[in-house]
């Protein structure tokens, strides 16, 4: 069996890895094969800890532009990680994966509160630990949440799922000319204004010395083949 490259990883996944062809809401069969590319690679031993977004239930920005108070649209948006967060949960354990929610807002009912000790613990367990929540901060994206718990659980890389396969120096789904960067140092990447990653997130990473990966979910085995050391997205470091 081939060697994993990382032992700890924190996987960040945007809203719309669960989303069918509305690009809206929670399609099971979706969530399903997400799950099974997560349990694909916990034969490795690799010890998995998930961040995801909330853009298929909720766009802050669209409701800022219409006049709603940036900590209330944040605060929703983080809610609506937790809604996710729990169906990538039910996705995983049909899966036989053992799973663990944490929420940085306390919602003992369906989750456990997020404390770094026993995330870790459960990283050691073999289990899946989903983050939700965000920071339990406003103000803050879900890619700086996915940063900071990867540098608290002492991950070896972060590794962001999104629709396209790295970083470009444009637009590629409008410029099919755009060249993608296999590698970018930190430095390169925020003088670049990475679309694919804020700039706190980014920053953090930095001062840590976190390795990211960026790469496209939907290409087959993907999150398996980063693990194993394949280079088919963009590496930052």
């Amino acid at each position: 069996m081939p060697e994993a490259k990382y032992r700890r990883v924190l996987l960040k996944l945007g809203g719309e890895a669960l989303t069918g062809t509305g690009g809206r809401g929670i399609d099971p069969h979706v969530a399903e094969g997400v799950a099974a590319q997560i349990k694909g690679v916990m034969h490795y031993g690799v010890e998995m800890g998930v961040v995801i977004g909330a853009g298929n239930i909720w766009r802050g920005r669209d409701s800022l532009a219409r006049g709603m108070d940036r900590a209330t649209a944040d605060y929703m948006g983080m809610l609506a990680t937790v809604i996710n967060s729990l169906a990538l949960q039910d996705a995983l354990e049909r899966e036989g994966v053992i799973t663990r929610v944490q929420t940085a807002i306390e919602m003992r009912a369906v989750a456990e509160p997020y404390i770094r000790r026993r995330a870790i613990s459960h990283l050691e367990k073999g289990r899946v630990v989903i983050f939700g929540a965000g920071t339990g901060n406003p103000y803050f994206t879900a890619d700086t949440a996915a940063a900071l718990r990867a540098v608290e659980i002492n991950a070896n890389v972060l590794l962001k799922a999104t629709k396209v396969d790295g970083v470009y120096d444009a637009d590629p789904m409008v410029n099919p000319h755009a060249k993608r960067f296999p590698r970018l140092s930190y430095i390169e990447a925020l003088n670049l204004g990475v679309g694919v990653m804020d700039s706190t997130a980014l920053s953090l990473c930095m001062d840590n010395r976190l390795p990211i990966v960026i790469f496209k979910l939907q290409q087959p085995n993907s999150i398996e083949r980063v693990i194993l050391g394949e280079e088919i997205g963009t590496i930052i470091s």
